[in-house]
Protein backbone atom coordinates (compact mmCIF):
# COMPACT_ATOMS: atom_id res chain seq x y z
CA UNK A 1 0.00 0.00 0.00
CA UNK A 2 3.07 2.30 1.32
CA UNK A 3 4.85 2.08 -2.33
CA UNK A 4 2.83 4.73 -4.27
CA UNK A 5 4.08 7.44 -2.05
CA UNK A 6 7.75 6.90 -2.77
CA UNK A 7 9.60 6.62 -6.18
CA UNK A 8 13.16 6.03 -6.19
CA UNK A 9 13.83 6.99 -2.31
CA UNK A 10 11.59 10.61 -2.68
CA UNK A 11 8.59 11.12 -1.48
CA UNK A 12 5.48 11.88 -3.52
CA UNK A 13 2.74 11.11 -1.74
CA UNK A 14 2.42 11.17 2.13
CA UNK A 15 -0.23 8.44 2.69
CA UNK A 16 1.04 6.53 6.02
CA UNK A 17 4.52 6.33 8.20
CA UNK A 18 4.95 2.89 6.78
CA UNK A 19 7.90 2.70 4.66
CA UNK A 20 9.09 6.13 5.22
CA UNK A 21 12.94 5.79 5.89
CA UNK A 22 14.80 7.65 8.44
CA UNK A 23 16.21 9.62 6.07
CA UNK A 24 12.88 11.10 4.99
CA UNK A 25 11.57 11.79 8.34
CA UNK A 26 14.90 13.58 9.26
CA UNK A 27 14.62 15.70 6.28
CA UNK A 28 11.65 16.51 7.41
CA UNK A 29 12.37 17.42 10.73
CA UNK A 30 14.81 20.09 9.09
CA UNK A 31 12.57 21.58 7.40
CA UNK A 32 10.03 22.16 10.19
CA UNK A 33 13.05 23.32 12.41
CA UNK A 34 13.64 26.09 9.79
CA UNK A 35 10.17 27.13 9.23
CA UNK A 36 9.92 27.35 13.35
CA UNK A 37 13.35 29.69 12.92
CA UNK A 38 11.67 31.59 10.13
CA UNK A 39 8.52 32.06 12.91
CA UNK A 40 11.02 33.14 15.70
CA UNK A 41 13.02 35.73 13.23
CA UNK A 42 8.86 36.87 12.83
CA UNK A 43 9.06 36.04 9.64
CA UNK A 44 5.48 35.31 8.93
CA UNK A 45 5.25 33.87 5.53
CA UNK A 46 7.65 32.24 2.76
CA UNK A 47 6.77 32.05 -1.20
CA UNK A 48 7.60 28.96 -1.71
CA UNK A 49 4.58 27.43 -2.86
CA UNK A 50 3.69 30.93 -4.27
CA UNK A 51 1.09 30.78 -7.18
CA UNK A 52 0.27 26.53 -6.20
CA UNK A 53 -3.44 25.88 -5.12
CA UNK A 54 -3.83 23.36 -2.27
CA UNK A 55 -7.35 21.90 -1.64
CA UNK A 56 -8.37 20.54 1.51
CA UNK A 57 -11.14 17.68 0.90
CA UNK A 58 -12.48 16.86 3.94
CA UNK A 59 -15.15 14.07 4.15
CA UNK A 60 -14.77 13.62 7.42
CA UNK A 61 -15.24 17.25 9.79
CA UNK A 62 -12.17 17.97 11.93
CA UNK A 63 -11.66 21.74 12.19
CA UNK A 64 -8.46 21.64 14.10
CA UNK A 65 -6.55 19.61 10.96
CA UNK A 66 -7.96 21.59 8.49
CA UNK A 67 -7.16 24.80 10.29
CA UNK A 68 -3.40 23.78 10.89
CA UNK A 69 -2.85 22.88 7.22
CA UNK A 70 -4.83 25.92 5.95
CA UNK A 71 -2.75 27.83 8.11
CA UNK A 72 0.51 25.95 6.78
CA UNK A 73 -0.32 26.66 3.26
CA UNK A 74 -1.22 30.17 3.56
CA UNK A 75 2.13 30.94 5.23
CA UNK A 76 4.03 28.95 2.29
CA UNK A 77 1.96 31.54 0.70
CA UNK A 78 0.19 28.99 -1.25
CA UNK A 79 -3.94 29.63 -2.34
CA UNK A 80 -6.18 27.46 -0.86
CA UNK A 81 -9.25 25.87 -1.14
CA UNK A 82 -11.56 24.20 1.53
CA UNK A 83 -14.26 21.80 0.70
CA UNK A 84 -16.65 19.58 3.55
CA UNK A 85 -18.04 17.06 1.74
CA UNK A 86 -20.54 14.85 3.23
CA UNK A 87 -19.87 11.45 2.96
CA UNK A 88 -23.71 10.28 2.86
CA UNK A 89 -23.21 11.52 -1.04
CA UNK A 90 -19.60 9.64 -1.26
CA UNK A 91 -20.75 5.93 -1.23
CA UNK A 92 -18.96 4.68 -4.17
CA UNK A 93 -15.79 5.17 -4.93
CA UNK A 94 -16.43 6.37 -8.40
CA UNK A 95 -18.10 9.46 -6.89
CA UNK A 96 -14.89 9.96 -4.91
CA UNK A 97 -12.95 10.32 -8.13
CA UNK A 98 -15.80 12.85 -9.53
CA UNK A 99 -15.21 15.23 -7.05
CA UNK A 100 -11.44 14.63 -7.76
CA UNK A 101 -11.71 15.30 -11.27
CA UNK A 102 -13.60 17.61 -10.92
CA UNK A 103 -11.22 20.08 -8.52
CA UNK A 104 -8.37 18.91 -11.11
CA UNK A 105 -9.87 20.65 -14.00
CA UNK A 106 -10.02 23.61 -11.00
CA UNK A 107 -6.28 22.91 -11.44
CA UNK A 108 -5.47 21.88 -7.79
CA UNK A 109 -1.47 21.17 -7.33
CA UNK A 110 -2.06 19.14 -4.14
CA UNK A 111 -4.81 17.43 -1.86
CA UNK A 112 -4.82 17.11 2.05
CA UNK A 113 -8.02 14.53 2.43
CA UNK A 114 -9.05 13.32 5.15
CA UNK A 115 -11.83 10.12 4.92
CA UNK A 116 -13.46 8.17 7.53
CA UNK A 117 -12.57 4.88 4.81
CA UNK A 118 -9.61 3.33 5.32
CA UNK A 119 -7.48 3.67 2.24
CA UNK A 120 -9.11 6.53 0.48
CA UNK A 121 -5.99 8.59 0.19
CA UNK A 122 -4.25 5.61 -1.27
CA UNK A 123 -7.12 5.11 -3.65
CA UNK A 124 -7.22 8.66 -4.71
CA UNK A 125 -3.78 9.21 -4.91
CA UNK A 126 -3.56 6.17 -7.70
CA UNK A 127 -6.19 7.50 -9.94
CA UNK A 128 -4.89 11.14 -10.69
CA UNK A 129 -2.35 12.38 -12.30
CA UNK A 130 1.00 11.66 -11.63
CA UNK A 131 1.97 15.82 -10.88
CA UNK A 132 -0.32 16.61 -8.37
CA UNK A 133 0.82 15.83 -4.90
CA UNK A 134 -1.71 13.40 -1.88
CA UNK A 135 -1.07 14.01 1.86
CA UNK A 136 -3.27 11.79 4.03
CA UNK A 137 -4.96 14.03 6.96
CA UNK A 138 -6.53 10.66 8.21
CA UNK A 139 -8.47 7.79 6.91
CA UNK A 140 -10.56 5.45 8.91
CA UNK A 141 -8.48 3.62 11.79
CA UNK A 142 -5.48 3.41 9.57
CA UNK A 143 -3.41 6.25 9.65
CA UNK A 144 -2.31 10.05 10.52
CA UNK A 145 0.79 10.34 8.96
CA UNK A 146 1.69 14.42 9.81
CA UNK A 147 -0.01 14.06 13.80
CA UNK A 148 2.38 11.05 13.81
CA UNK A 149 5.34 13.20 13.02
CA UNK A 150 4.38 16.05 14.67
CA UNK A 151 4.22 14.14 17.91
CA UNK A 152 7.44 12.59 17.12
CA UNK A 153 8.95 16.07 16.35
CA UNK A 154 7.21 17.20 19.85
CA UNK A 155 9.15 14.58 21.36
CA UNK A 156 12.44 15.38 19.83
CA UNK A 157 12.46 18.92 20.80
CA UNK A 158 12.10 17.70 24.45
CA UNK A 159 14.13 14.98 24.51
CA UNK A 160 17.09 14.96 22.43
CA UNK A 161 17.70 11.39 21.89
CA UNK A 162 15.03 8.95 20.91
CA UNK A 163 16.97 6.32 21.42
CA UNK A 164 17.15 6.35 25.53
CA UNK A 165 13.21 6.76 25.51
CA UNK A 166 10.57 4.78 27.20
CA UNK A 167 6.93 6.21 25.70
CA UNK A 168 3.80 5.56 26.77
CA UNK A 169 0.66 5.43 24.62
CA UNK A 170 -2.58 5.22 26.42
CA UNK A 171 -6.19 4.95 25.65
CA UNK A 172 -8.02 3.65 22.91
CA UNK A 173 -5.35 2.26 20.78
CA UNK A 174 -7.92 -0.27 18.77
CA UNK A 175 -9.54 3.19 16.87
CA UNK A 176 -6.59 5.57 16.75
CA UNK A 177 -4.94 6.09 13.64
CA UNK A 178 -3.14 8.34 15.16
CA UNK A 179 -1.46 5.58 17.56
CA UNK A 180 -0.46 3.55 14.19
CA UNK A 181 1.23 6.15 12.90
CA UNK A 182 3.17 7.42 15.95
CA UNK A 183 4.11 3.99 16.72
CA UNK A 184 5.75 3.44 13.12
CA UNK A 185 7.48 6.97 13.64
CA UNK A 186 8.70 6.05 17.06
CA UNK A 187 10.15 2.88 15.86
CA UNK A 188 11.86 3.90 12.64
CA UNK A 189 13.43 6.50 15.10
CA UNK A 190 14.96 3.92 17.22
CA UNK A 191 12.39 4.33 20.05
CA UNK A 192 13.95 1.09 22.48
CA UNK A 193 10.60 0.95 24.53
CA UNK A 194 7.08 1.91 23.35
CA UNK A 195 4.27 0.78 25.75
CA UNK A 196 0.49 0.96 25.06
CA UNK A 197 -1.86 0.98 27.87
CA UNK A 198 -5.53 0.09 27.24
CA UNK A 199 -8.26 -1.89 28.35
CA UNK A 200 -8.69 -5.45 26.48
CA UNK A 201 -11.43 -4.15 25.14
CA UNK A 202 -9.44 -1.06 23.49
CA UNK A 203 -6.66 -3.27 22.03
CA UNK A 204 -6.15 -4.14 18.90
CA UNK A 205 -5.69 -8.22 17.96
CA UNK A 206 -1.94 -9.19 17.38
CA UNK A 207 -1.18 -5.17 18.60
CA UNK A 208 2.58 -7.03 19.98
CA UNK A 209 3.64 -7.57 16.23
CA UNK A 210 3.78 -3.39 16.11
CA UNK A 211 6.70 -3.78 18.57
CA UNK A 212 5.59 -2.46 21.33
CA UNK A 213 4.61 -3.77 24.86
CA UNK A 214 0.75 -3.85 25.90
CA UNK A 215 -0.55 -2.94 29.35
CA UNK A 216 -4.12 -3.30 30.69
CA UNK A 217 -2.83 -1.36 34.06
CA UNK A 218 -2.41 2.18 34.04
CA UNK A 219 -0.31 2.55 36.70
CA UNK A 220 2.31 -0.22 35.88
CA UNK A 221 2.39 1.08 32.26
CA UNK A 222 3.46 4.69 32.91
CA UNK A 223 6.21 3.64 35.48
CA UNK A 224 9.49 5.38 34.94
CA UNK A 225 8.42 6.61 31.48
CA UNK A 226 9.60 9.78 29.78
CA UNK A 227 6.34 10.73 27.04
CA UNK A 228 3.14 9.96 28.40
CA UNK A 229 0.88 10.12 24.82
CA UNK A 230 -2.45 10.53 25.98
CA UNK A 231 -5.41 9.52 23.34
CA UNK A 232 -8.98 11.01 22.64
CA UNK A 233 -11.47 8.44 23.23
CA UNK A 234 -12.88 7.79 19.74
CA UNK A 235 -16.65 7.45 20.67
CA UNK A 236 -17.98 8.39 17.21
CA UNK A 237 -16.34 4.98 16.09
CA UNK A 238 -17.22 2.64 19.14
CA UNK A 239 -19.30 0.83 20.66
CA UNK A 240 -20.73 1.99 23.41
CA UNK A 241 -20.60 -1.44 25.03
CA UNK A 242 -16.45 -1.15 25.13
CA UNK A 243 -16.30 0.67 28.13
CA UNK A 244 -19.26 0.37 31.30
CA UNK A 245 -19.13 4.23 31.23
CA UNK A 246 -16.61 7.43 30.57
CA UNK A 247 -16.38 7.66 34.95
CA UNK A 248 -15.56 4.25 34.93
CA UNK A 249 -12.82 4.75 32.09
CA UNK A 250 -11.49 7.55 33.83
CA UNK A 251 -11.19 6.54 37.39
CA UNK A 252 -9.50 3.05 35.69
CA UNK A 253 -7.24 5.07 32.54
CA UNK A 254 -7.99 8.84 33.29
CA UNK A 255 -4.14 10.39 33.48
CA UNK A 256 -3.98 12.18 36.93
CA UNK A 257 -1.57 14.31 38.98
CA UNK A 258 -0.86 10.87 41.13
CA UNK A 259 -0.80 8.72 38.14
CA UNK A 260 1.87 11.11 36.67
CA UNK A 261 4.06 11.00 39.35
CA UNK A 262 4.82 7.09 38.73
CA UNK A 263 6.95 8.46 35.29
CA UNK A 264 10.00 10.32 35.20
CA UNK A 265 10.19 13.53 36.99
CA UNK A 266 11.04 15.06 33.65
CA UNK A 267 8.44 13.16 32.10
CA UNK A 268 6.03 15.23 28.95
CA UNK A 269 2.82 14.91 28.66
CA UNK A 270 0.69 15.12 25.19
CA UNK A 271 -2.31 14.48 23.85
CA UNK A 272 -3.40 15.31 20.10
CA UNK A 273 -6.41 16.54 20.94
CA UNK A 274 -9.62 17.75 21.46
CA UNK A 275 -9.50 16.60 24.81
CA UNK A 276 -12.07 15.18 26.67
CA UNK A 277 -10.89 16.25 30.42
CA UNK A 278 -12.52 14.05 33.27
CA UNK A 279 -12.55 11.60 31.04
CA UNK A 280 -8.69 10.86 29.29
CA UNK A 281 -6.67 13.21 31.59
CA UNK A 282 -7.58 15.78 34.76
CA UNK A 283 -7.72 19.02 33.95
CA UNK A 284 -4.70 19.76 36.25
CA UNK A 285 -2.65 17.51 34.18
CA UNK A 286 -3.55 19.06 31.17
CA UNK A 287 -2.94 22.93 32.51
CA UNK A 288 0.31 21.36 34.38
CA UNK A 289 4.40 22.44 33.23
CA UNK A 290 4.46 19.32 32.27
CA UNK A 291 2.11 19.16 29.28
CA UNK A 292 3.26 20.07 25.92
CA UNK A 293 -0.25 19.77 24.30
CA UNK A 294 -0.09 23.49 22.70
CA UNK A 295 3.54 23.50 21.47
CA UNK A 296 2.37 19.76 19.82
CA UNK A 297 -0.07 22.65 17.88
CA UNK A 298 2.61 24.97 16.75
CA UNK A 299 4.78 22.34 15.94
CA UNK A 300 2.55 20.77 13.78
CA UNK A 301 1.84 23.82 11.38
CA UNK A 302 5.96 23.76 11.17
CA UNK A 303 5.65 20.05 10.19
CA UNK A 304 2.73 20.59 7.51
CA UNK A 305 4.61 23.03 5.80
CA UNK A 306 7.87 20.81 6.07
CA UNK A 307 5.57 18.09 4.35
CA UNK A 308 3.62 20.55 1.64
CA UNK A 309 6.98 22.43 0.94
CA UNK A 310 9.24 18.90 0.42
CA UNK A 311 6.10 17.34 -2.15
CA UNK A 312 6.02 20.20 -3.96
CA UNK A 313 9.37 20.77 -4.96
CA UNK A 314 10.77 20.28 -8.21
CA UNK A 315 12.78 17.17 -8.26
Amino acid sequence: MHNIQLKNGQLQHLLCIEGLSRRIIEDIFARADSFLDLENNNVKKTDLLSGKTICNLFFENSTRTRTTFEIAAKKLSADVINLNVSTSSQSKGESILDTINNLIAMHADMFVIRHNQSGAAHFIAKHINKNIKVVNAGDGYHSHPTQGLLDAFTIRHYKKDFKKLKIAIVGDIKHSRVARSEINALSILGVPEIRVIAPQTLMPYGVKDLGVIPFDNLDHGVKDVDVIMMLRLQKERMDSALIPSQEEYFKTYGLTSKRVELANPDCIIMHPGPMNRGVEIESSVADSNKAVILPQVSFGIAIRMAVMSLLMEKK
